[in-house]
C-alpha cells in the first residue's frame, strides 16, 4: 500500500491515531465515568460489537499509509482488554509507527509491563490525578489506594517503557491543592508530570467553566516554589507547553486545552472500541469503520472513505467555543475515545 500524506481544510496532516480497544474501565471518575450512571447494571459493549485485533490492525495499517506515525492505545482501561500484548505485537510490526504507546490508569500495569515492552510497546502515560492518598480515592470513584499505582509506574520504568509521562486532570476545589506536591514528588523520577486543564468532554460530567484551574494558575503555584523556564516543543502539534526547573532538574508540561486551545496544530484522531472513526474529541458524529468492514469493503475502499472525512476535516471546538461558538450539541464521551 502506498504512503502518502493527507491534510484536512485547515492544512493539518493526520499523524497522531488514538484507538480505544474497550470501553470498560475498573475507575469511576467522576470527571469521565461517575458511578451513578456506570453502576453495576450499566450495558458496556458485548465482545461481538467491539472490533477484534484484526480489526483494529487492518485499520491501523490503512492510517499508517494515509500519514499517521504515531499510535496510542487507550479505553476505557485498555488493560483490562484481554490479551492486549497480542495486539501491541501485531502494531509494532507495521512500517512507518514511530512511536507506540498506551495510555493506562495504571492499576494493572505492575504484572502486565513486562508482557507489554517484550510485545513491542514503545512506552506509557499514566492518569493519576494526585499523589495525596485520600484525594486520589476521592477522585478514582472506587476507593483504590495509590501504593498500587505507584508500584505499576516504577515497573514499567524498570522494564524500559519509557519516557513516562503522569498526567493528571487538575479540578477547582477537589485536587487544585495537591499540584506542587505532586510536582515535589515527581522531579526527580525523570517522569513527565503534565498537568490538564480540565476539559468540557463529552455530556455527563456536568462540566463548568468555574471549575477549571487554568494552566497560568498551574505554572504559577508551581513555579512560586520551584522556579521553571520555558522548553520548545519536541515536534509540530505537541499539545503539552513545556518547562523544566531551573536546577535542571525535572521536567513538566501544561495542556491548556481551554485557556489557550491548540485546534490549529491538532493531528489527532479517534477510533472509539466500537469501530466509529471520530476527528476530534468533541466530536458528536463518529463514521463507522467497524460496519463498513464487517460488509466487505476493500482496502482501497476503507482507504478512500477515511481519506475523504479527514481532507474534509474542519474541526475546531475548542476555538470556536473560546469565543462563544461551541456548539451544545451531544458529543461523545470520555470514556468512549480515551481523551
Amino acid at each position: 500500500m502506498n504512503m502518502i500524506s493527507i491534510v484536512d481544510k485547515y492544512r493539518r496532516p493526520i499523524k497522531d491515531l488514538r484507538i480505544s480497544v474497550t470501553d470498560r474501565c475498573n475507575f469511576r471518575c467522576p470527571y469521565c465515568m461517575p458511578a451513578e450512571i456506570f453502576g453495576e447494571s450499566y450495558s458496556f459493549l458485548d465482545k461481538a460489537t467491539i472490533l477484534s485485533f484484526e480489526e483494529i490492525v487492518r485499520l491501523a495499517k490503512i492510517f499508517v499509509s494515509l500519514g499517521v506515525k504515531k499510535i496510542c492505545l487507550t479505553g476505557g482501561e485498555p488493560l483490562i482488554r484481554r490479551d492486549l500484548q497480542d495486539l501491541i505485537s501485531m502494531l509494532s510490526e507495521i512500517p512507518g509507527i514511530e512511536d507506540l504507546t498506551l495510555t493506562t490508569n495504571g492499576y494493572f500495569l505492575a504484572q502486565k509491563a513486562e508482557a507489554l515492552k517484550e510485545a513491542g510497546l514503545h512506552r506509557v502515560t499514566v492518569s493519576l490525578d494526585s499523589i495525596d492518598d485520600e484525594v486520589f480515592q476521592q477522585m478514582n470513584g472506587r476507593g483504590y489506594k495509590i501504593k498500587r499505582v505507584l508500584e505499576g509506574i516504577e515497573k514499567a520504568a524498570s522494564v524500559g517503557l519509557s519516557p513516562i509521562k503522569i498526567n493528571v486532570v487538575v479540578q477547582k476545589g477537589i485536587n487544585d491543592s495537591t499540584i506542587v506536591d505532586m510536582a515535589r514528588h515527581f522531579k526527580e523520577s525523570g517522569y513527565i508530570v503534565r498537568f490538564i486543564e480540565y476539559m468540557d468532554v463529552g455530556n455527563i460530567n456536568g462540566w463548568q467553566l468555574d471549575d477549571v484551574v487554568t494552566a497560568r494558575q498551574i505554572l504559577d503555584m508551581i513555579h512560586s516554589e520551584m522556579p521553571l523556564q520555558p522548553l520548545d516543543k519536541n515536534h509540530p502539534g505537541e499539545v503539552a507547553e513545556r518547562y523544566m526547573y531551573k536546577d535542571g532538574i525535572g521536567e513538566i508540561g501544561i495542556i491548556a486545552s481551554v485557556s489557550k486551545p491548540f485546534c490549529r496544530d491538532c493531528s489527532r484522531t479517534r477510533i472509539s472500541s466500537d469501530g466509529k472513526f471520530y476527528t476530534c474529541l468533541y466530536a458528536g458524529l463518529g463514521h463507522n469503520l467497524r460496519d463498513l468492514m464487517r460488509s466487505g469493503i476493500s482496502d482501497d475502499e476503507l482507504r478512500n472513505v477515511i481519506s475523504g472525512v479527514w481532507t474534509g476535516r474542519v474541526d475546531r471546538y475548542s476555538e470556536d467555543r473560546n469565543v462563544g461558538l461551541g456548539s451544545t450539541s451531544k458529543k461523545i464521551e470520555m470514556y468512549q475515545i480515551g481523551g
